[in-house]
């Protein structure tokens, strides 16, 4: 038979053989194109580097101190560093005054305020919602002043501008935290919470006195968590416990 009509069927093999390995080759180059671009950011974008931004706040890095009584350069190394350390999603870098310059211009209350609610790429609180705000402020003013600003820090211990173990009005103190917190479950007296200025729910609770109250809110009961979920100072606290049950007198 002549071969004029078509290959015969070795030289088939061979012709598909030689197609497959050099779309073999030509995808393993055209890869190997795409991610020469990012050698240069391997390490930042390794699994370990990644796992390390991630890790929840203050793993390695938080302090000994009771939660409100943390400093600024305690706050900034257990929860800020993970963006301002290297500059990342547009913060500005640690120690850059460049780069803090035109926020420092804007003034310490707005960059408080920006920190607080959140700004730009940054969560509220810098995504650590049990930060008081006076730790939120001492961060922001060490942060500021790293870059040429002189804000003057919060002092530590205290709640209101007084010691943190010292009373606190519970109309004034005491009705703010319950007006942020409380209020979502003593509101309405939801999940078995005696309602806010309800004496009859009150009076059996009113028993056990002022300090019998704290304790046993403090430790959490029933489906309340402990302090209500709240994470401000014992003194806040104390107030907002003594605000709720003089509603209920």
């Amino acid at each position: 038979m002549s071969k004029e009509n078509g290959m015969a069927p070795v030289q088939v093999a061979k012709f598909l053989v030689g197609a497959v390995v050099f779309l073999v080759v030509a995808i393993w180059l055209l890869a190997r194109l795409a991610t020469s671009g990012f050698n240069v950011d391997a390490q930042v974008m390794s699994k370990e580097a990644v796992a390390a931004r991630l890790k929840p706040v203050g793993e390695a890095v938080a302090s000994d101190a009771p939660p409100g009584q943390r400093t600024g350069e305690q706050v900034y190394k257990a929860i800020c560093l993970s963006c301002h350390g290297a500059g990342l999603a547009g913060s500005p870098k640690f120690g850059d005054a460049g780069a803090w310059a035109p926020r420092i211009a804007k003034g310490y209350d707005t960059l408080v305020t920006h920190a607080l609610q959140g700004f730009n790429a940054m969560p509220a609180k810098g995504g650590a919602a049990d930060l008081t705000d006076d730790e939120v402020k001492r961060a922001v003013a060490y942060m500021g002043n790293a870059g040429g600003a002189k804000f003057t820090e919060p002092a530590v211990g205290g709640g209101a501008g007084g010691d943190a173990g010292a009373a606190l009005d519970p109309n004034v103190a005491g009705k703010k935290v319950y007006e942020s917190v409380c209020v979502a479950c003593h509101g309405s007296g939801a999940a078995g919470a005696p309602k806010f200025g309800d004496k009859a729910a009150w009076g059996p609770r009113l028993s056990k006195g002022l300090e019998g109250l704290v304790a046993s809110a403090t430790k959490g009961l029933n489906a309340m968590p402990p302090k209500g979920g709240y994470t401000g100072s014992d003194a806040e606290f104390h107030a907002a416990v003594e605000y709720l049950s003089n509603s209920g007198k």
